[in-house]
This record gives C-alpha cells, sequence and structure tokens, in this order.
C-alpha cells in the first residue's frame, strides 16, 4: 500500500496524530465530543476531577458513558479514560465517513483499524531496552487500542514510578484506563508481576506491557512483538 501520511491536529491540550484520508471528518469529532464532554463536566464537576469511580448524571452523553463504563471496570477516576475514548471516537468517526483506515494516536492512546501492517513502537523513556520493541499488526488484528501510560513521562496525572505501561484491549476507554491502573501499580520493579495479573484479569483486556527500569513483563494475548533496528 501507499506510504502513510500522518497529520497532526491540536484542540485544547490533546495533540493527535491522526493518519485517515476522511482527515476532516476525524478532527470534526474530535471537537464535537470534547465539547460535549466539556459541557457535561460543567454540570457534574465530580466527573472531572475523582479518581475513582463516580455515578453519572441521568443525562449523561455516551462519551461520558463510555468512559465511565471503563472507569467502574478499572477502578479509577473517569478522566483516566479520556484520551483512548476520543481517539476511539476519532478514529471510528473517519471510518464511518468512508475512510478505508483510520489512525489516531491521542498522546500515546491509540485506536486503529488498518488496511495494511503497521508497526507501533514503544517508548519508555532514553536508554530503555524496551525502546527497541514494537507490535508488528496485521489488518486482522484490527480495530484495536494501544493505550499507554507511565510515571517518568508525559502530563497526565500517575501515582506510581513505572517506566511505561501499555495496554491493548478492543476498547480503547477501557485500555487507558487499564494502562493508568498499571502505572500506578508499579513503583519497583517488584511490582511488575502483580500488577501484570492484576490488569490482565480485567474482563476485555487482551494484554499489556509493563516496563520497569531493565525489567519488560508481558501478559496476555498480544500482537506480535518485534525489535526494531537499533
Amino acid at each position: 500500500m501507499a506510504r502513510r501520511r500522518y497529520q497532526t491536529f491540536t484542540y485544547r491540550e490533546a495533540v493527535f496524530r491522526i493518519c485517515c484520508e476522511a482527515f476532516d471528518a476525524v478532527t470534526h469529532e474530535i471537537v464535537r465530543q470534547r465539547q460535549i464532554l466539556e459541557d457535561y463536566i460543567r454540570r457534574h464537576p465530580a466527573f472531572g476531577a475523582s479518581f475513582e469511580p463516580v455515578e453519572l448524571l441521568p443525562e449523561a452523553p455516551e462519551v461520558a458513558r463510555r468512559m465511565a463504563q471503563a472507569a467502574r471496570a478499572v477502578g479509577v477516576g473517569p478522566m483516566a479514560a479520556v484520551a483512548g475514548a476520543m481517539a476511539q471516537w476519532a478514529a471510528e468517526a473517519g471510518l464511518k465517513a468512508g475512510a478505508a483506515e483510520a489512525i489516531v494516536d491521542n498522546g500515546g492512546d491509540i485506536y486503529l483499524q488498518a488496511a495494511g501492517p503497521v508497526i507501533v513502537g514503544l517508548h519508555a523513556g532514553m536508554g530503555k531496552p524496551a525502546n527497541r520493541l514494537a507490535f508488528s499488526l496485521q489488518p486482522a488484528d484490527t480495530p484495536v487500542a494501544i493505550c499507554s501510560s507511565s510515571g517518568r513521562m508525559g502530563h497526565s496525572t500517575s501515582l506510581g514510578q513505572c517506566d511505561l505501561a501499555t495496554v491493548v484491549a478492543r476498547d480503547a476507554a477501557l485500555a487507558d484506563a487499564a494502562a493508568t491502573l498499571a502505572a500506578n501499580l508499579v513503583r519497583t520493579v517488584e511490582d511488575v508481576d502483580a500488577a501484570l495479573e492484576h490488569i490482565v484479569a480485567i474482563d476485555g483486556i487482551d494484554g499489556l506491557v509493563v516496563v520497569k527500569d531493565d525489567r519488560v513483563g508481558l501478559a496476555g494475548h498480544l500482537a506480535l512483538l518485534v525489535r526494531l533496528p537499533s
């Protein structure tokens, strides 16, 4: 297939990398869903502030319902699922607009439907051995969400010291929330095994990768992992 073209779109504090021929449909949906969510948070401030699952208002929009469902399944606040939820909404809008494939990366939280092979690299910080690892995906492996969290990188709140927690699932809100919890659970290398066991037991999680110092832990059913050239 032809070489993919990625475009950057920034809205509020979020920076998206998007590969989709229906780019305008993708960005329009990002703005629309974000405005819907912000309006809901104005009416329900606890939804935007809580680090634990919260009850929804009766008139909650679908995006808030998806985030709340993921938060309940994992045991975190609903905003832990926002980046993944937005990535999936946006990609699905591109597909509905007629695009053959859509890849939306929302600050390390990715949702994709591919029409050809895709390589998704892992980044755990400078000098980490996991930086040479990547998922090698075929179209049959998609649609899929690959969402990451870290206690060392990025602007999102993390309660742990994990270099990288990457979760694979079909639902991006769930993958995002679970990645947040995985990163929260890891403070030392000794925490890795327990975090892997806890996260992979959550219904809907396909697998995960956890990186702490020189330890790389894997669990569940993951796409083919390949080593990138050094």
